[in-house]
């Protein structure tokens, strides 16, 4: 799999595999991909868009890709608030709030 090949995949605005997402994400959470290649192939998604199912698998891709915390033992309901930044942290001013009225 070559990331030149990803990016003119959606540069023609065709579907990206699972498998590709997670070739792309994982090779540049590690290192691997350079960020020339990866702001690249955003461009191509910005202009072309995600479809529901390569949405979804980005999003567990980079879910999967950082640490994460089981929360299984805490008994109920359990929701998570968090940012990759960039934006601040102004909207867990306003969400906490609204989450815990919701007795989440």
């Amino acid at each position: 799999m070559r990331m030149y090949d990803i990016i003119e995949k959606k540069k023609h605005n065709k579907k990206l595999s699972k498998e590709e997402m997670k070739y792309w994400v994982m090779g540049y959470v590690n290192g691997n991909i350079p960020d020339y290649q990866v702001a690249s192939l955003l461009m191509a998604i910005c202009f072309n868009g995600l479809d529901d199912d390569e949405l979804t698998a980005l999003t567990m891709i980079m879910a999967e890709s950082g640490e994460q915390v089981d929360l299984s033992k805490i008994v109920g309901s359990k929701v998570d608030k968090h940012s990759t930044g960039g934006v601040g942290d102004k909207t867990t001013l306003i969400v906490a709030p609204i989450v815990a009225s919701c007795r989440l």
